[in-house]
């Protein structure tokens, strides 16, 4: 049964109240890819009664009051993703669809969409206790720089009027909020629980942890920023993490120390929760919600991602430490998917925020955290990598030999220089076998050593060494399959040169990119932090940043250097990075040279030809 969505609805449960309203930016979808499906579930397993208000209309403050007054408080979320990355490209222009929304309906949400709910809520019910969480608000529980307004903004806590702001996955300390609340404690005395952000009087700040810039000194100096940025990304082990405080005016922001990670027992408990794994029927008349359609026979095996790429938001929210379900729960998964009325024979996923992390990257971890201010993988593989897929293989062959499944996929990430540490060919062999649609995707992101430096991501000749190993299995199975290798165009470090570098690779590599990814500025990454000051905030070192529309143009038709369209930008690219040499019939050459024109538009090989012909006719 899907949670009320309204008065109606609860009444029929026979309830005249609800201890919580959740809000979301999306359309209710209670399905565990979903967070506010995850976390609403957690509450009402907790014993909580809790309606789910999805989408209300933010012109009107009388739409959160559908349930009338909550007993203890509301959760509000914008969604699966940041409200603005839903509504706006990397160009800034508006999108033509939501794929969260009925119908794939643009305009169901605002911008900013945790702040104006806030405030709705604010506007109707005045001081009631208000809990902000998920990506959105996670992303920017400290001062942060807005790529669409392009300016430093403050925390959303103050720019929100939110009591509490809950980080990271959030089941644990959602639980511990709701027990306080319910049990009469106030909302402004919650400050004890880890994995949450609240303010206080500059008078009231707590003792130990480190302070980080303020806000207006963040504003004032992109150094400031850069330093800010990286303590606040050091910060986030829950090993080791410690408090961080960092001054807005006259008020402090403190965000506690990180949630411990759920075990894995507790994981399996979460995602044996009784989901619908649909979206609420109401949406039928408008097509559903799209979203669906990726995740609906997806199963989700770990969490945490220790690849840490510098553009990716998941270390900053999800963390960098590795937890995965029981092979037991997995499996009970995928037979519950086999009876569903749409399932087809193929299981879509079986991944994560990194498909093939099963287990932390090292043993140390469990005694000292994740190490601060470096990576596991880049730009090479720590010595104490420790890479094992024998787990996973084994839960993919029993998913594999389950009745009524046809066929298991891996869409989401895989890591491929991980897989190439492991000294077993066994998964690398299933995968390419079993697996695959005829193509993986995987993310070499570029080329340029000092581009990928500036990733966080492995040199290219790792993807080098796996892509003949991928096409070598391939052969030997009697399979044609390719690759289709993620790239992004204008990350912070890459030149016009380094594009170049790549659109060769490209070409070398006899790739045929359908789409190109500008880097986008998201908040909360050291890419965006990077992208902001022009400083590697590891090193203070001056960093190149493409900012002009059209040298990010110019990148990006590099990368489509073979496209009629991108003929025009490319050329005036290699003449900018004095690399004529390019401009030509050559084998090196990646666009031919333009032909002459009269004025009059007549080519001059064929206007010689037709004097060449008049000739011969005055002859004879």
């Amino acid at each position: 049964m899907f949670l009320p969505i309204n008065k109606s609805e609860m009444n029929k449960r026979g309830w005249h109240y609800v201890d919580f309203v959740y809000i979301s930016g999306d359309a209710y979808v209670d399905h565990p890819s979903f967070g506010a499906a995850i976390i609403t579930r957690v509450l009402e397993k907790a014993g909580y009664k809790v309606g789910f208000l999805s989408q209300p209309d933010w012109h009107n403050a009388d739409s959160v009051k559908v349930f009338g007054k909550p007993r203890y408080g509301f959760f509000i979320s914008s969604g699966n993703i940041d409200s603005m990355v839903a509504h706006y490209t990397v160009a800034k222009r508006r999108r033509t669809e939501d794929l969260y929304s009925p119908g794939g309906v643009m305009g169901k949400r605002p911008d900013r969409a945790v702040e104006v709910y806030c405030k709705l809520v604010r506007e109707a019910y005045g001081d009631i206790p208000i809990v902000i969480g998920g990506l959105e608000a996670s992303l920017r529980r400290f001062a942060h720089y807005d790529y669409w307004s392009d300016c430093v903004q403050p925390s959303i806590l103050v720019s929100s009027g939110a009591d509490i702001l809950s980080f990271g996955m959030g089941e644990k300390q959602t639980v511990q909020i709701a027990d306080a609340l319910s049990h009469g404690k106030k909302v402004s005395e919650l400050r004890d629980i880890k994995g949450i952000c609240y303010l206080c009087d500059n008078k009231d700040t707590p003792y130990g942890g480190v302070e980080c810039p303020s806000f207006d000194n963040v504003c004032n100096s992109k150094k400031e920023y850069a330093v800010a940025a990286r303590l606040q990304q050091d910060e986030q082990d829950f090993f080791r993490g410690r408090i961080i405080k960092q001054k807005h005016g006259k008020q402090m922001l403190v965000q506690n120390i990180p949630m411990d990670p759920l075990t894995s027992k507790e994981l399996d408990e979460i995602y044996e929760l009784p989901f619908m794994r649909t979206y609420h029927y109401s949406y039928e008349k408008a097509g559903g919600v799209p979203a669906i359609e990726e995740v609906e026979f997806s199963i989700t095996h770990n969490r945490g991602c220790f690849g840490g790429c510098n553009f990716c938001s998941i270390a900053f929210h999800q963390g960098r430490y590795i937890v995965s379900r029981s092979k037991e729960s997995i499996i009970k998964e995928a037979k519950l998917l086999t009876t569903l009325p749409n399932f087809k024979g193929y299981i879509h996923d079986v991944g994560g925020p990194t498909a093939n992390f099963r287990f932390p990257s090292c043993s140390g971890q469990e005694e000292r955290g994740l190490c601060k201010g470096k990576k596991c993988l880049a730009p090479v593989p720590c010595k104490n990598l420790k890479s094992d897929h024998s787990e996973y293989l084994e839960i993919l062959r029993e998913l594999r030999n389950l009745p009524n499944v046809k066929k298991v996929f891996i869409r989401s990430g895989i890591r491929f220089d991980y897989m190439l540490e492991d000294k077993s060919n066994a998964f690398f062999k299933e995968l390419v076998q079993y697996h695959v649609s005829g193509q993986l995707k995987v993310a070499p992101e570029h080329c340029s050593a000092h581009v990928l430096d500036k990733m966080g991501k492995p040199h290219i000749e790792a993807y080098k060494r796996f892509s003949d190993k991928y096409f070598n299995f391939t052969k030997s199975i009697g399979k044609e399959q390719y690759i289709v290798p993620y790239l992004m165009s204008s990350h912070p470090g890459s030149t016009l040169d380094d594009a170049i570098e790549l659109a060769l690779f490209i070409k070398n590599q006899k790739l045929r990119p359908e789409q190109v990814q500008d880097f986008y500025p998201t908040p909360g990454t050291i890419s965006t932090a990077m992208f902001y000051t022009e400083l590697d905030p590891y090193t203070m070192e001056k960093v190149y940043v493409a900012k002009s529309s059209e040298d990010k143009a110019m990148q990006r038709a590099l990368m489509r250097y073979f496209a009629p369209e991108s003929q025009k930008l490319v050329t005036l690219a290699l003449k900018k990075a004095h690399r004529t040499d390019l401009i030509g019939t050559g084998k090196s050459c990646l666009i031919s040279a333009p032909v002459p024109q009269e004025k009059n538009g007549v080519h001059k090989k064929f206007e010689n030809r037709g004097n060449f012909r008049e000739k011969k006719k005055t002859k004879k």
